[in-house]
């Protein structure tokens, strides 16, 4: 396994542990086992202000190794996956921290498919950074890719099926955390004769994810409240995830998107084979929800990369993650914040009912979370104290619920979810767990 490489890519604090100087050897790394002689490689970013800094050293590496390289600015992550695919490019480079705050950084990789690299690919990379291969006699070329954020606009209006589709009558507010998505979401949505409401679409590395986004969805909500919207979309800073909010204030979350779309799909006879491909963060509701219409629902470890490989294994056309990243393959192989809004609004318009009606068929169990920062989280989880309260806890919930403790691929917390269909059981186990983290520290 990795050490450099968590649940999504490389991330850390900016200019402390994602540097310039393993930008630029990642780079090099990267072209020496993925990219042919005198190939391209595409590389994106968000808005951070360490993003250009990143991105200069990165298209450094990438030439040094003979890889001629276009820079496709800021933009959101999922829009390299097609880029890579439209322009035949041999690699993709995205530096982005996600949903994380704005001190972070990282950088993840897609392959010549779209795809983020699996983690034996990771590991090669990883091995090759301790010796680095000579500089290439050639130095590849560096250049911008023109017009991507146009090219990779029109590809999401072109995903829309419905020949009618008008979205005149709906005022939609979204957020687009000063992120990656703020100047193609309204674009989009406009395009369907939406009334949008923006909020938090400038492009601001300063603030990125702060208090925004899909993250932090108090201000959507009250904005969607206040002004008496149809619908909030929450982006998160790179545009991978989103979550909606109804009119009333309530959250629909991945799982309750990936039910909206999967029993459409069945109804249509377009769900071929009928599976929907999840984590084991996703609730137990969801998954007796689809079994009800024949659909099974297969986990997978969290990360977005784990169920996109498990859809390909399986040829699914439908999977993704509680926390919004959700995947539809027919259009794209990578979790897609933008398209995912645009297909469930083409769904409520097929179905001639808003969405927050149809999230009422995935009745979902009670959930309690918590995210405890520890130093090292992946140690801790083999600390006695830990271990003995999660057997306890696993003991009380018996055949009622679930427990899933495990460190975060992407920051330095414990994440703990309980999940039962008795509400205070939920409350009882997430805190006895919680407590024991706190105490083995």
């Amino acid at each position: 396994m990795t050490t450099l490489f968590g649940t999504d890519g490389v991330r850390g604090r900016a200019n402390e542990h994602v540097t310039a100087e393993l930008a630029l050897s990642l780079a090099r790394a990267a072209a020496s086992r993925l990219v042919p002689k005198g190939g391209r490689v595409i590389i994106g970013r968000d808005t951070r202000l360490s993003g250009p800094m990143l991105e200069g050293a990165m298209a450094a590496g990438f030439a040094s190794a003979g890889v001629d390289v276009l820079l496709a600015g800021i933009i959101p992550t999922p829009a390299i996956s097609f880029l890579i695919k439209d322009e035949r490019a041999d690699l993709g480079a995205v530096i982005s921290a996600s949903h994380n705050e704005p001190a972070d950084n990282g950088i993840k990789f897609f392959d010549r498919n779209g795809m983020k690299l699996t983690i034996e690919e990771e590991d090669a990379i990883e091995a090759v950074l301790k010796d680095l291969p000579p500089r290439a006699s050639r130095i590849g070329s560096i250049s911008p890719l023109q017009a991507a954020a146009t090219r990779y606009a029109a590809f999401l209006t072109g995903t829309i099926e419905s020949d009618d589709i008008d979205l005149s009558g709906l005022k939609i507010i979204i957020d687009c955390a000063y992120g990656a998505t703020g100047a193609i979401a309204p674009h989009v949505l406009r395009h369907f004769s939406a009334h949008v409401i923006e909020m938090h679409t400038a492009p601001d590395g300063e603030r990125i994810n702060q208090e925004c986004g899909s993250t932090h969805l108090e201000v959507l909500r009250k904005a969607v409240l206040t002004q008496h919207a149809d619908l909030g979309i929450a982006f998160d800073g790179d545009g991978d995830r989103v979550l909606l909010i109804s009119p009333s204030g309530d959250t629909l979350d991945g799982d309750r998107m990936m039910g909206i779309a999967a029993l459409h799909m069945k109804h249509k006879g377009t769900l071929n084979p009928a599976i929907v491909v999840a984590t084991v963060m996703s609730n137990m509701g969801l998954e007796q929800a689809l079994a009800e219409s024949g659909i099974a629902m297969l986990r997978t470890p969290v990360g977005d990369r784990h169920v996109a490989q498990t859809m390909l294994t399986h040829n699914a056309q439908l999977g993704g993650e509680q926390s919004g990243h959700i995947i539809f393959s027919d259009h794209s192989p990578t979790g897609d914040g933008i398209l995912t809004a645009i297909k469930l609004l083409e769904i409520s318009h097929e179905r001639g009912r808003p969405l927050h009606n149809l999230a009422e068929e995935i009745p979902l169990y009670p959930q309690a979370r918590a995210d405890i920062t520890v130093a090292e989280p992946r140690k801790l989880m083999s600390h006695p104290h830990v271990m003995a309260a999660i057997e306890r806890a696993e003991e009380d919930l018996s055949t009622q619920g679930r427990l899933v403790v495990r460190p975060s691929g992407t920051q330095p917390v414990v994440r703990v979810l309980v999940e039962a269909s008795d509400e205070a059981l939920c409350g009882d186990v997430c805190s006895q767990i919680t407590s024991a983290i706190k105490g083995a520290k």
